[in-house]
This record gives structure tokens, C-alpha cells and sequence, in this order.
């Protein structure tokens, strides 16, 4: 129940023998579990929420990765070989040593990615709220009437 319904008078119709209807006790059972229901939803879209920023996050690494090395490698590798050509090196030494500072720039990058998607979970308090209310409907057994004088003579 949200605090808004706490000041919310409730009619009941009370019974002959001083409970409530069975309809006012359906209505209210449906009711309650309606607004659980709802509130396990909410729990879940919270904490999935959370976990899609660190998913994009990572994702994003990844992407800005990938378009590194296609855009930008070839014209910065011939550019950075043929600078270490002029400083007295092979050429293809020049250009084995860029290529191999690139992919330590793309393992960094693969690193963070990795990290950012080992922060993402489970939704576990919503797993756990869950199973709770499953095992609480579960072990729901009707309320058995007590016999009267017109219950026993109907099964005469």
C-alpha cells in the first residue's frame, strides 16, 4: 500500500457473523497483489536500468576501439613508420614496431570494455522479491468455513 492510501476511508459491509464478505476479501487480495506485482516491476526496471548505463558505457568502448583501428591506423602507421625511417631504422622495422604500439592501444581499450560488463548484474533483489512472493502464493491454502447448523444438515 503507498502511504497516499493509509488516509483513505475504506467502506466494509460486515457479515452476520462479524467478518468481512468473501468479495470484499477477493477485491482486496486482487488488489494487493496487483500493486506487489506492480512494485516488483518497478524494482526490476530500477536495477536493469543501472546495468544498461554500464552495458552502453562499455559498448561504447568498444565502438571508439573498432573505429580507431579502421579510420585511423593506416594513415597514422605510415605516418609514424616512415617518421622512425628517418631517425635511421629499416622501414620495416618502422612499421612492425607501429603496428605493435596500435594493438597495445587496442588491448587498453579491450580492457576497460571487459571491466565495464564484469560490473554488470543480475537483478537480484528483484530475483529474491520474486521467489518470495512465489513461495508466499504457493503455500496459500483457502480459509476453511466453520460449520453451522445449515452446512450440516445440507449434507445430510
Amino acid at each position: 500500500m503507498s502511504p497516499a492510501d493509509v488516509d483513505k476511508p475504506v467502506a466494509v459491509t460486515v457479515t452476520a457473523n462479524g467478518g468481512r464478505s468473501l468479495g470484499q476479501l477477493f477485491a482486496a487480495a486482487t488488489a494487493d497483489l496487483s500493486e506487489l506485482i506492480h512494485e516488483e516491476i518497478a524494482l526490476a526496471k530500477a536495477e536493469l536500468r543501472q546495468d544498461a548505463k554500464r552495458a552502453g558505457i562499455g559498448g561504447g568502448a568498444i565502438g571508439a576501439a573498432g573505429i580507431l583501428a579502421l579510420f585511423a591506423l593506416p594513415v597514422l602507421s605510415f605516418a609514424a613508420a616512415y617518421g622512425i625511417h628517418n631517425l635511421g631504422l629499416g622501414l620495416a622495422w618502422s612499421f612492425l614496431i607501429v603496428g605493435g604500439a596500435f594493438l597495445v592501444v587496442a588491448g587498453l581499450l579491450g580492457l576497460l570494455a571487459m571491466q565495464k560488463f564484469k560490473k554488470i548484474k543480475k537483478p537480484e533483489r528483484s530475483i529474491a522479491s520474486a521467489k518470495e512472493t512465489a513461495a508466499v502464493l504457493q503455500s496459500v491454502k483457502p480459509h476453511p468455513r466453520p460449520e453451522t447448523e445449515d452446512t450440516l444438515d445440507a449434507k445430510v
